[in-house]
């Protein structure tokens, strides 16, 4: 090989190294990762969530035994939850998250016709875990969208849009509840119908 032939490569190795330093190919696997890692954190903190609102239920069962239809909206709600967790499907999760909050609604609002179960330890400690449970779903849900703001944005500036394209990266969906469901407040009535 020639002194010519070795200088050639030396140069050409460098500038293939120059030219996927400046691509943003690295940046946009490490932007696509914290995406994964924030959403991963939603599920997490639903599951979480989930798994909290039976100990709820068992205790306002005890107190309210009659008020089986609103029991069973929050065990149709919280498996529908459990199974989009398992999806991963974030279109899911929120119609779930949604679903799982006006249940819990109803049922939080007949712990107001039973005085004695206000102030059962039990339940005031429950309540206490689901909204500090609610506080890391929306902790998780602000992160996850900052992430996926944050990788969107990149892979759509120039000329990393141009590597984007050439990997198929694209661009990621936002997870939102439904604020309409989210900010209404449950109804319950009481009374009874014939």
């Amino acid at each position: 090989m020639t002194r010519l032939m070795r200088g050639a490569m030396v140069l050409g190795v460098l500038v293939l190294a120059g030219s996927t330093t400046g691509c943003g190919y690295n940046r946009i696997q490490t932007l696509d990762e914290n995406v994964n890692k924030a959403k991963q954190q939603i599920s997490v903190q639903l599951q979480r969530r989930a798994d909290l609102v039976p100990n709820l239920v068992e205790t306002v069962k005890g107190f309210a035994a009659q008020e089986s239809q609103v029991f069973e909206a929050v065990a149709e709600a919280r498996a529908k939850l459990g199974g989009a967790v398992t999806s991963g499907d974030l279109t899911q999760m929120a119609g779930a998250a949604n679903q799982l909050n006006g249940a819990l609604g109803r049922l939080l609002a007949i712990s107001e016709a039973y005085p004695v179960l206000k102030s059962n330890e039990n339940f005031i400690r429950l309540q206490d875990e689901l909204a500090g449970t609610e506080n890391r779903v929306a902790v998780a849900r602000t992160d996850y969208n900052t992430s996926v703001n944050d990788y969107n944005a990149y892979i759509r500036k120039f000329p990393v849009n141009l590597t984007a394209k050439v990997t198929g990266a694209k661009t990621r969906e936002y997870f939102e509840l439904e604020s309409a469901a989210a900010a209404a407040a449950p109804r319950v009535d009481f009374k009874k119908t014939p």
